[in-house]
């Protein structure tokens, strides 16, 4: 009797496993590479310290995953969404210069307010259950915001690709804009054949080496300043702040908790999509993770009060991690602990922060033209998977006005914020809102129907 062949064996990782220490740290990396940039980038717009920002984002990130019982693996990194807010609060400050202390903290205690109001959603989500949460945020809603926010990242995307310092101005300058254009190509053509053809441990980890064949092209062409590493001392703590109650910033910041939680809640559906997906070839059972959604917002709103604690922006959890966890089908817990872990070390080791920035913008930038079109493409995967039906004249309507609003707004306005009704609103979380209440309007009745034509 011959022997059945051996079933080929299917590379990843779910979030109860974890690959060999070696290979966690690697990995780790990876993910600290690809949320590095923009979570430096809020510190950077906002005036808030980055080795502190850094530090936040790792020790948020730990502490969600605490929370939820290392039952979602998701990473905590710095909120686009709350910058204007945060501006408001600071007054503004040139991008790379620091505010006085004193309105970090006034921001710091807004910050933390918002913090509860993910909680107590949370809270309510987890008390009521899944069935109303799915009136509320159906697919026509989470997959167009899933989508929204990876298309509304491709203009400052491609923007960051030509934004190429001198090193000796650190100033943008033109003679180094073919380059830059030249190695994030390259870095971006390098990423997508690591992921599509490499195969066993290596398919894991395509944006790593993507990212390192643009570094390598970078350094002769002159786009790489390596004496920042040491610009600064090798040892330097943190520069930590006190929350300072301030109305004014709760009254800025607070309300943009609402505006995030479809968000977030779209990041969580895409994830359950991928794990299960990998669980399904491995023979493995269902990972209920969209069923924790109440779960996921406590853990954000955690995270919040975690960050702002010690002098970080407000956060979530982030669409660039969990694209490259897609992408490399490397869904571990223990890797998300170890690169936060990674991520705060590294704020008080100047040194190694310094050297992750001297990854040109281009570098960066060029892989994540596919990060953040894997992000709007898991947006149509929502979708797909819920069977949404598309010649549904009530899914077009909410669909199309998330898609034009969130879009639009930021792509026509400053900082994707939309001046109306005396406020300047974030796109984003604007076109959430509006496809919310868009959707319950156009809920009543309907039950109604269905029982006449019975």
């Amino acid at each position: 009797m011959s022997k059945s062949p051996k079933s080929k064996e299917v590379l990843g990782y779910l979030p109860d496993e974890s690959p060999s220490w070696g290979k966690l740290i690697i990995f780790a990396f990876q993910q600290v590479l690809v949320m590095f940039p923009a979570t430096v980038t809020v510190a950077l717009l906002t005036g808030f310290h980055v080795s502190t920002t850094i530090f936040a984002s790792g020790l948020a990130t730990i502490c969600f995953l605490l929370i939820t019982r290392s039952k979602i693996p998701l990473y905590y990194g710095s909120s686009f969404s709350y910058i204007a807010a945060i501006v408001s609060v600071t007054g503004g400050v040139g991008i790379g210069q620091l505010a006085s202390d004193d309105v970090i903290a006034q921001a710091q205690f807004g910050i933390i307010m918002s913090g509860f109001v993910s909680i107590v959603a949370g809270l309510i989500v987890s008390r009521f259950g899944m069935d109303k949460i799915e009136k509320v945020l159906p697919p026509t809603i989470t997959g167009p915001i899933a989508a929204v926010i990876g298309l509304s990242l491709a203009g400052t995307t491609l923007k960051n690709v030509f934004l190429v310092p001198n090193p000796e101005t650190n100033l943008p300058d033109s003679k180094y804009i073919t380059s830059a254009a030249i190695v994030a190509l390259v870095t971006l053509l390098a990423t997508i054949l690591f992921s599509v053809y490499l195969k066993g441990v290596f398919a894991q980890l395509p944006i790593l080496f993507g990212i390192l064949v643009g570094y390598c092209l970078a350094i002769p062409l002159g786009l790489v300043d390596f004496s920042l590493i040491f610009a600064d001392r090798i040892v330097s703590l943190p520069h930590f702040t006190l929350p300072k109650p301030n109305l004014m910033a709760v009254a800025a910041i607070m309300p943009i908790a609402l505006a995030t939680i479809p968000e977030s809640s779209a990041h969580l559906f895409q994830l359950d999509i991928y794990v299960n997906d990998l669980a399904k070839r491995k023979g493995k059972g269902e990972y209920k993770i969209k069923d924790k959604l109440g779960l996921n917002l406590i853990g954000d709103g955690i995270g919040d009060i975690v960050s702002a604690a010690f002098g970080g922006p407000a956060g979530t959890n982030y669409g660039e991690n969990i694209s490259t966890m897609a992408i490399t089908k490397n869904f571990s817990v223990r890797m998300l602990k170890v690169a936060a872990i990674i991520s705060m070390v590294m704020a008080f080791f100047s040194p190694l922060s310094n050297a992750v920035n001297t990854v040109p913008s281009a570098v960066i930038n060029g892989a994540c033209i596919f990060l953040f079109g894997v992000i709007a493409a898991q947006g149509i995967a929502i979708m797909i998977s819920q069977k949404v039906d598309m010649f549904d004249a009530r899914n077009l309507a909410v669909i199309s006005v998330i898609f034009i609003i969130g879009i639009g707004g930021t792509y026509v306005f400053d900082n994707g914020m939309i001046p109306a009704f005396g406020f300047k609103l974030p796109a984003i979380a604007t076109a959430a809102v509006v496809g919310i209440v868009l959707n319950l309007l156009l809920l009543i009745g309907k039950g109604k129907k269905k029982e006449k034509a019975k």
